[in-house]
């Protein structure tokens, strides 16, 4: 059968997946030049909510010299390549491979000196996430993630990640970024009843806590009003460390983020779809 014939999943699954994933490591390298030197230094701090009415929303240059730098490679390397950014927009959205970057993902983390926020990249073939990474390059890890499998690379080492079992969500570590400002009432009151049923509640922690599932030490995240750039990272990372990523209905996330849940055992984001499922988006 002639190359061009084979399905786009067993293409990524050979030379060319290896040669994306090596890539994906450099551009991890390249935000991390550019954002170490800003971190708990003058990070030339910019409020881009005023203008629009909207509350805090802050920004840095570390956001936008890490992503510049993850553009400039993209082009220099991949020319053909689309990329869609939080802080630079989309070129080519549509071409058979996109882009899909948050430089500083947990910026507010970033500006109050705390290592929870992270570089979050992913690549679309044909519009679905197939290779994705959650990079915290102060503590120098970086989680990265495809189908077929996903390792944490700490300082030159690395180790296989897998999720752990949970399938009683009574016993369930579980995560969420901000209740009170993320959530609209309804999605608040089904978040609160499913805080009740786990164990253990925690915030703040951003996409880190997206790695803490694949990473097996947490075991669910929820969150809302997200964009693309804020969860497809994570779908192939949690994937192949054996985890799944869905909306609140249960279905595949859609292309533009939206409601989210995140989780390492199926019966455990099962039990949490329950109580998030009266509360999904039309």
């Amino acid at each position: 059968m002639a190359e061009a014939a084979k399905p786009p999943r067993m293409t990524l699954a050979s030379d060319r997946l290896e040669t994306l994933d090596t890539f994906l490591v450099e551009l991890n390298r390249a935000a991390a030049g550019a954002i170490l030197p800003l971190f708990r230094a003058d990070h030339g701090l910019e409020d881009k909510g005023t203008a629009k009415g909207i509350g805090f929303d802050p920004v840095t240059e570390a956001d936008r010299g890490a992503e510049a730098a993850i553009r400039r490679l993209i082009t220099e390397h991949f020319p053909d390549h689309g990329v869609i950014g939080e802080e630079y927009g989309e070129d080519r959205p549509d071409a058979e491979f996109v882009w899909v970057l948050d430089p500083v993902d947990g910026t507010r983390a970033f500006i109050a000196g705390l290592p929870l926020w992270t570089t979050l990249i992913a690549l679309r073939h044909e519009g679905r996430p197939v290779l994705g990474s959650i990079g915290q390059s102060y503590l120098g890890e970086l989680y990265i993630g495809h189908a077929g499998g996903s390792r944490l690379m700490v300082r030159g080492e690395q180790r296989a990640l897998a999720v752990r079992p949970c399938p009683d969500l009574a016993q369930a570590i579980i995560a969420t970024t901000d209740a009170d400002a993320c959530f609209n009432e309804v999605e608040r009151a089904a978040w609160t009843n499913l805080r009740a049923a786990s164990r253990l509640a925690r915030f703040g922690c951003d996409a880190y806590a997206y790695a803490m599932v694949a990473a097996g030490t947490m075991d669910l995240v929820v969150e809302a009003g997200l964009k693309s750039w804020d969860v497809e990272a994570a779908v192939p990372v949690l994937e192949g460390a054996g985890g799944g990523v869905t909306d609140w209905t249960g279905q595949p996330i859609g292309r533009d983020g939206g409601q989210m849940a995140l989780a390492g055992d199926p019966a455990c984001l099962e039990a949490a779809l329950e109580f998030l499922r009266p509360a999904a988006s039309e």
